[in-house]
């Protein structure tokens, strides 16, 4: 009877998701299945068609700064909920799952750091955090960041990633398209460059303030920047929008980028164009 229970035919266990290792994700554009440790190492572009994924904030800084040279300064400024908003469900429960899920405050992160040797100040948006969307805490963090890139006479570089201003923190989000712009006058004032790199997406008050004032402007391949998404342009004009209308390509084309640069290519682009910025050498 033993050897009859030990010789009968199991029925497969069925895998899930959390019973696979973690090693492989899928391109959004081409579908190709993309081996992670070889995504890390072009930079989150995939090898197969070149379409750039979105990062969050700490893998930007990874890309973009020196080994080892990120020192934070940003995460010590805290979210409120001073409308007590609600809509679906309460604003003070969409942030405590956004923290959770980005360990971070809000949808920011700033900090020093170095490009080939050059010191810089960096300023990230953390698209993972709420659609990377602007509050209190992220004007404020950008313009502290501002201040402190003036103060040291150090170029910001600031990585947008965002689908606009906050709508639970209504006026109090829009306040900070200005705050933002004010503060950014200040690296005019002292003759520091400021460098903007648009990412996918990159819309809304964002769009409308202090990713689109820098000295230089950059964007990423394919990345979708605007003030309104394409569908409310096409029914409130009624009609249709040009191919490609609103992408990276088609701005630089119309002269509202400076350039589009794979990601791939960013820390040595940033390298020699702040080092004509400030005219200092850079190291290779």
């Amino acid at each position: 009877m033993a050897l009859d229970r030990f010789f009968r035919r199991r029925k497969p266990q069925q895998q899930t998701a959390a019973d696979l290792p973690d090693l492989w994700t899928q391109c959004p554009a081409c579908k190709e299945g993309l081996y992670n440790r070889e995504l890390e190492q072009e930079a989150y572009v995939c090898p197969k068609c070149g379409h750039h994924l979105r990062l969050d904030a700490g893998r930007r800084v990874e890309v973009l700064a020196d080994p080892d040279s990120f020192r934070q300064l940003s995460g010590r400024v805290f979210p409120v909920d001073p409308l007590e908003f609600t809509d679906t469900e309460p604003y003070v429960e969409r942030l405590r799952r956004a923290q959770k899920k980005t360990g971070r405050p809000d949808a920011i992160l700033t900090g020093s750091a170095t490009i080939h040797g050059l010191p810089v100040t960096l300023a990230v948006m953390d698209f993972a955090f709420s659609g990377g969307s602007m509050g209190s805490v992220v004007g404020e963090e950008i313009a502290r960041a501002a201040e402190h890139a003036a103060q040291t006479r150090t170029p910001l570089v600031l990585v947008a990633a965002s689908g606009g201003a906050r709508m639970q923190e209504s006026a109090l989000s829009l306040m900070q398209m200005a705050k933002t712009t004010v503060a950014l006058e200040g690296l005019t004032d002292r003759g520091v460059p400021y460098v903007s790199i648009l990412t996918d997406p990159t819309t809304g008050g964002v769009t409308a303030s202090f990713a689109t004032i820098a000295d230089v402007i950059v964007a990423e391949p394919g990345a979708l920047i605007g003030f309104a998404g394409p569908r409310v342009i096409q029914q409130t004009i009624r009609q249709s929008l040009p191919e490609g209308f609103q992408r990276a390509e088609f701005l630089l084309e119309h002269g509202m980028v400076d350039d589009v640069v794979d990601r791939r290519e960013h820390r040595r682009y940033l390298a020699r164009l702040l080092g004509v910025l400030t005219r200092r050498e850079v190291g290779a």
